[in-house]
């Protein structure tokens, strides 16, 4: 498995390869459908966002709650294509990896391929053995959204393969 840091950089995303197997470590932002609905309103309403995108990564979970001795509850993936809608201007403002589940629609892939952006995929049901890898968790934005709201956590081999390379090839065609 190739191992890399965040943030993620052009050169090292031009080097990975759809069905690559990834260990990913480094800060990682999370965010769902409550908080892209947000993004898009601030977006629409020219107001800055509460989260620097240039480089990021952002992880489609929302994290069950944190039991006592863990730095963060159970975080698996959620079903990426429910962010299709929000992702392409979030590329567009610098996001330069997605981190997820499931088939993405083309504009979301040329929208990857514009960007020289990546997506990665996380495997569903393995949350419970994935949590060992998030060494820190904290909200960051929209904590009014609960298990939805924007966290800042820093992966340690956090396990994902290359769904859509920057070259647009998928793992789902």
């Amino acid at each position: 498995m190739k191992k890399i840091q965040l943030p993620l950089s052009d050169e090292v995303i031009k080097t990975l390869c759809v069905g690559q197997k990834i260990l990913i470590s480094g800060e990682v932002l999370t965010a769902r459908d409550a908080a892209h609905k947000r993004f898009h309103e601030a977006i629409q309403n020219n107001l800055a966002l509460p989260v620097n995108l240039k480089g990021a990564v952002i992880y489609y979970t929302g994290p069950t709650p944190t039991k006592p001795g863990f730095v963060s509850g159970v975080a698996g993936p959620t079903t990426s294509y429910r962010m299709d809608k929000y992702t392409p201007m979030l590329l567009d403002r610098g996001l330069k990896g997605i981190i997820g589940k499931g088939k993405r629609s083309q504009e979301v892939i040329d929208s990857i391929v514009k960007n020289h952006a990546v997506y990665f995929a996380a495997v569903g049901g393995a949350a419970a053995l994935t949590l060992k890898c998030i060494t820190k968790s904290e909200i960051i934005a929209y904590d009014d959204l609960g298990t939805e709201a924007i966290r800042k956590m820093i992966f340690k081999d956090f396990p994902v393969f290359v769904a859509v390379d920057c070259h647009g090839n998928s793992i789902y065609a």
